[in-house]
């Protein structure tokens, strides 16, 4: 085990992540503008994508962390024949599963039941397709819609808080099963998808539009929905950087053209449904 994954192991994740989300939260002047200031020097952040580029505009840290891009930033026509990416950020890993399992890292799986927390829902998604998104810190942290979908269900887990970067995939069994996460059941036009929403080590909470602020740390809790949200749509937002994963039924799309380590962006196509390649 390396040292950088021992730390995770020893540190008090939710203490240290509910204080930095005190601190990311603050209105106090003299706390939220030098770390907006730092933070955006340390990972190069792009303003001139922000939909408002002065860093002192910013109420709170988490208001520069969410930061709404312009419209002309990420172009978007609709596509009724695309998966699209629901995030910025890097590929981890995408292709399918096999039967229950989804790749994690070389030689290192998780199940799709253990993910979900839901055998039934897991069988839905059984020898389909994945797309493991990771958002560095400089990526913009707005989650869209992949394409049409109608949310039914919500199921928030509990759990630990690792960090969900490549280093730590490599080092932690079932990571992303293992930390907390917000795991959303929609339909689709061509049958039931998921997108999970997973959070991390510092990760403060996560905000959807139909529910607000998802914070973490809280008892597992399911909720049944009926919100219809169109591709492009914005599904989500992450108060601090984490991962999302993309699960499709069998059929219905392909991935394993989509490389890790390969950068994408929101409305950029991952790959086209499989009736229409």
């Amino acid at each position: 085990m390396s040292p950088f994954v021992l730390l995770q192991h020893i540190t008090p994740q939710h203490l240290l992540t509910r204080i930095i989300g005190s601190l990311a939260a603050s209105r106090t002047s003299w706390i939220k503008q030098p770390l907006i200031n730092w933070f955006s020097k340390t990972y190069k952040v792009n303003m001139a994508e922000a939909l408002e580029p002065n860093l002192e505009a910013y109420d709170c840290f988490n208001d520069f962390f969410t930061r709404a891009l312009a419209p002309e930033a990420r172009p978007f026509s609709p596509n009724p024949h695309a998966w699209l990416s629901p995030a910025d950020g890097e590929i981890s890993q995408a292709g399918k599963l096999t039967g229950d399992r989804i790749l994690q890292a070389k030689g290192m799986h998780y199940t799709a039941t253990q993910l979900l927390g839901n055998s039934n829902w897991a069988q839905e998604v059984r020898g389909g397709d994945f797309c493991t998104i990771y958002l560095s810190p400089s990526d913009y942290h707005r989650i869209h819609m992949p394409c049409d979908g109608k949310l039914t269900d919500t199921s928030y887990i509990p759990g630990k808080l690792f960090s969900v970067n490549q280093k730590t995939a490599q080092g932690v069994d079932a990571l992303f099963a293992r930390n907390e996460r917000l795991v959303c059941r929609f339909e689709g036009e061509q049958g039931p998808f998921y997108m999970v929403y997973v959070g991390a080590l510092i990760v403060a909470g996560i905000e959807t539009p139909w529910g607000g602020r998802e914070v973490l740390t809280r008892a597992p809790r399911n909720r049944g929905h009926d919100h219809k949200l169109k591709q492009g749509e914005e599904s989500g937002r992450f108060l601090l950087g984490s991962t999302v994963i993309l699960l499709t039924p069998k059929d219905v799309a392909s991935f394993e053209n989509c490389q890790p380590g390969t950068k994408v962006q929101v409305h950029v196509p991952l790959n086209y449904r499989k009736d229409d390649i």
